[in-house]
This record gives structure tokens, C-alpha cells and sequence, in this order.
């Protein structure tokens, strides 16, 4: 008799949701797989504001650079045009060989000499002086296969004023130095017809100077010569000045 008073229990439709229960999708219906989620991936922002100022910075280092360069340009021109920079023009003046023997030998000649050399500096710049580095010189005689050495010396460095003309002196000699025996012949030949031809050479730095302020120093190297010594008695031979390899 209790069971007339119980009403039957319907059914859910698939699909449905308790009002009661908690949040969260509702239960697929049975037999209906729904589609695997994908994991969400973390969104990349750059970062703008550094980027932007690494921008600005790279853009100004830029301009500065070229406005240094350009003020360095207009420096340098202004300097040329007013000041007009010149390398100094180097002649030989003189040189003297005394006590030349050469003494003949089967195995082989040898030479004792000693030469004076006296070298000519003039500063054609106005309003520059010029600074001169340790002068290494040297002396030969001779051309071609026939060239001698004589010896070396070294000049220590002076200062040179504007519109001033320096004399470097240097005195060079060999005793006993070994020679092939033909060149010993022909060397002994020209030195008692005074055509023997005479080479100085010199390796030094030059440096520009306003007041006591240097400029520099750049390397030079110099040859003088290539005459004969009865020449040298009537004649001052301008020497080649090489610089930067001009």
C-alpha cells in the first residue's frame, strides 16, 4: 500500500546540468569524446621601450662620430692652408775619404778607409719648426755590385728652427774590411782618378713643432750622393727624401 503514494524517477536527458552543483562544463553525453584542448603557449611581447633606447643610443653614437670626424677634417685643413707643412729639403755639402788602402790578397782584398760626410738640412716652413729624431747613417762607395760599406754612425736627435739650415757631420771607417779582389782593384782605380762615386744614407723621424709643442713624428729615409769625389769639390747634390714609402 506504501508504494502507491512514491512517484517515478525520471530520467536526466543527456546533456543536462544541476543548477545545484558547482561551475565546470557539464559531462560529455556517453559515447561522445570531445577534442583534446591544447596547452596554451605563453605569448611573447618584446620588450619596446629598451629596444627603442638601444636605437637612440646607437643613432647618437653615430652622429658624434661623424661630427668628429668631420671637425677633425676642417682642423686639418685649416691647419694646411695656414701654417703650409714642408718636409725639409737634405743635400750632401761634402765628403772627404782619407787613409784608403786596399790591400790585395789570394783569398780575398781587404779595405781600411775613413770617410767624412757632412750633410745639409734646410727648414723651408715659415712658421714651423722641425724635430729630428736619432739619425742612424751610413757611408758606401762604389755602385751596383760594386757598392762598399764604409761604416756607420748615429746622429743624435736636434731641434731645427723655421727658415733655419742645420750641417750634420758623421764620421764613418772600416780597418781591414774583406773585399772580392776584383772590386778591391777597381774601388783602389777610381778613388786615384776621383771617380769614385760617394752614397750617404740615413734612416731618422721628423716631427712638426708650434713653439715647444711636437706634431708627430713620422719616419723618413734618405739617400744622397751617387757622384763622383771630384765632383763633390764644385757640387752639392740634393739627396731623396722618402716617406710612407713615396
Amino acid at each position: 500500500m506504501g508504494d502507491y503514494g512514491m512517484k517515478p524517477v525520471l530520467q536526466k536527458p543527456p546533456g543536462y546540468r544541476d543548477p545545484n552543483m558547482g561551475g565546470g562544463p557539464p559531462p560529455p553525453p556517453p559515447g561522445i569524446r570531445l577534442p583534446a584542448r591544447k596547452p596554451a603557449l605563453p605569448k611573447f611581447q618584446p620588450k619596446k621601450k629598451r629596444r627603442s633606447c638601444c636605437l637612440s643610443c646607437c643613432c647618437c653614437f653615430c652622429v658624434a662620430l661623424l661630427l668628429i670626424i668631420f671637425l677633425l677634417i676642417v682642423a686639418s685643413a685649416v691647419f694646411y692652408l695656414w701654417f703650409d707643412p714642408k718636409l725639409p729639403t737634405v743635400s750632401l755639402a761634402s765628403c772627404r775619404l782619407d787613409q784608403f788602402k786596399v790591400v790585395p790578397d789570394p783569398d780575398g782584398a781587404t779595405l781600411s778607409a775613413a770617410a767624412m760626410a757632412r750633410v745639409e738640412l734646410k727648414n723651408p716652413n715659415a712658421k714651423l719648426a722641425l724635430y729630428f729624431g736619432d739619425t742612424d747613417m751610413a757611408v758606401t762607395v762604389g755602385q751596383g755590385i760594386e757598392e762598399t760599406s764604409l761604416g756607420s754612425a748615429t746622429v743624435p736627435g736636434f731641434r731645427q728652427g723655421p727658415r733655419n739650415t742645420t750641417s750634420i757631420k758623421v764620421a764613418t771607417g772600416v780597418k781591414n774590411e774583406l773585399v772580392d779582389n776584383n772590386v778591391a782593384k777597381r774601388l783602389a782605380a777610381k778613388f786615384q782618378s776621383k771617380d769614385l762615386l760617394i752614397n750617404v744614407e740615413a734612416k731618422s723621424k721628423v716631427g712638426l713643432g708650434i713653439g715647444n709643442v711636437k706634431i708627430g713624428m713620422l719616419g723618413i729615409t734618405l739617400r744622397c750622393g751617387g757622384v763622383s769625389l771630384d765632383k763633390l769639390d764644385s757640387d752639392s747634390p740634393k739627396c731623396i727624401l722618402n716617406t710612407l714609402k713615396w
